[in-house]
């Protein structure tokens, strides 16, 4: 399909933010709409390369009552949108093994059950009962959620997608954002390596390149990318097939079942911000160090795959919503890691801004651009 010379607006980015954002807007009426995907194919940048993970267990009031409108919507999906989408209720497991993480968590906790989330508090002995494959003798305490869990990236933003299409949505691949045009603090279109798009609205959904998209409007957007990488491993007969996903909180080191065998991740506290996207091997070996002290029969398993995805981490741990100082240039990123779990109602939400003028679904006001310079951040703790 060739570009069209206008549109009513253009959004940039084809994963989980682009495409809901799209979905959404159309489902309200919107009309030409255009979604710009660098890749050749959808979903394939930050949210193709996530864990999947899927969850209500968060610090902060604001991300679990994000969680409580997106994680039904992921619930009702195939019915909505018409995919399977392979949601499993495995459970996460928060494993605390720092009396600071076991105060912190109790507050979290707290927290959590006042919005409805019941998320269960375990003593060490109850996580060791829990999880008896892997070696917690320093576990002091732990949260388990039995309704966080797991569900397939691919397969929501293709939902979203041709959900998107069949409304009349023109989305493409392999067409590059180089640049944004702004006159007189207004946005009025976008070049592309295939031409130029005049539009009155641009909505910023590019992820870890979301900074990058922001300076060609002369917008900062306090975004740092950074690698983080993942494993999977031949299969695991002993592993049973309710194992949670379980994340050891003080290493940031997680575990999850894949297809027979596990996934196992670790956040690398020395990481250099920037765009690389190769796997650290040197780096894989500390993380599999690390799993196998804690999961025993790794020893004997195989690697299947390795590939790492970047995170796009704001100054608090929190996304930014809306608009920009740009009249016509919206933003919706900085994730920091669980984007993708709030993927559906950030598009929703997205399309509530731009067509009324206000958040509805959830209040996110807080969650705007501007608090960065006014020093209204909000500290997300429980980020791996």
């Amino acid at each position: 399909m060739a570009l069209p010379a206008t549109a009513d607006i253009v959004i940039i980015g084809g994963g989980v933010m682009g495409a809901s954002t799209a979905y959404h807007l159309a489902a309200r009426g919107q009309k030409n709409i255009f979604l710009l995907e660098k890749e050749e194919f959808f979903g394939q940048g930050a949210t193709g390369r996530c864990a999947g993970g899927v969850r209500y267990q968060f610090s902060t009031e604001i991300n679990v009552r994000l969680s409580l409108e997106s994680l039904p919507m992921l619930d009702r999906f195939k019915d909505e949108i018409g995919q399977e989408i392979n949601y499993q209720k495995c459970g996460y497991l928060f494993v605390l093994t720092k009396p600071e993480d076991v105060e912190y968590f109790h507050r979290n906790v707290e927290l959590q059950h006042t919005l409805g989330v019941q998320t269960e508090w375990l003593s060490g002995d109850e996580v060791r009962k829990r999880v008896p494959q892997m070696r917690f003798e320093d576990s002091l305490a732990g949260t388990f959620n039995p309704k966080d869990g797991l569900v397939d990236p691919n397969s929501v933003v293709m939902g979203y997608i041709g959900a998107a299409q069949r409304m009349g949505v023109a989305a493409l691949n392999n067409v590059e954002v180089i640049g944004l045009k702004v006159e007189g603090w207004k946005v009025t279109g976008v070049k592309t390596n295939a031409g130029f798009v005049a539009a009155p609205v641009i909505v910023n959904a590019a992820g870890p390149w979301a900074g990058l998209i922001g300076k060609m409007a002369g917008v900062h957007i306090p975004l740092t990318p950074l690698r983080r990488q993942m494993l999977t491993t031949t299969p695991l007969p002993e592993l049973p097939a309710d194992f949670p996903f379980v994340i050891d909180f003080a290493q940031s080191l997680y575990f999850h079942r894949e297809g027979e065998g596990l996934l196992t991740g670790m956040s690398n506290p020395n990481e250099s911000p920037g765009f690389d996207q190769n796997v650290d091997e040197a780096f894989e070996l500390v993380n599999l160090e690390a799993a196998t002290a804690r999961m025993p029969m790794l020893e004997k398993a195989g690697l299947v795959s390795h590939w790492a995805g970047l995170y796009e981490v704001t100054p608090d741990a929190h996304p930014v919503y809306g608009k920009t100082p740009v009249e016509g240039f919206y933003v919706v990123a900085g994730f920091s890691g669980h984007g993708f779990m709030h993927g559906p109602v950030s598009g929703k939400l997205m399309a509530e801004y731009i067509l009324d003028g206000k958040f509805q679904s959830v209040d996110v006001s807080m969650l705007d651009l501007a608090r960065f310079e006014e020093g209204r951040l909000i500290k997300e703790y429980n980020v791996v």
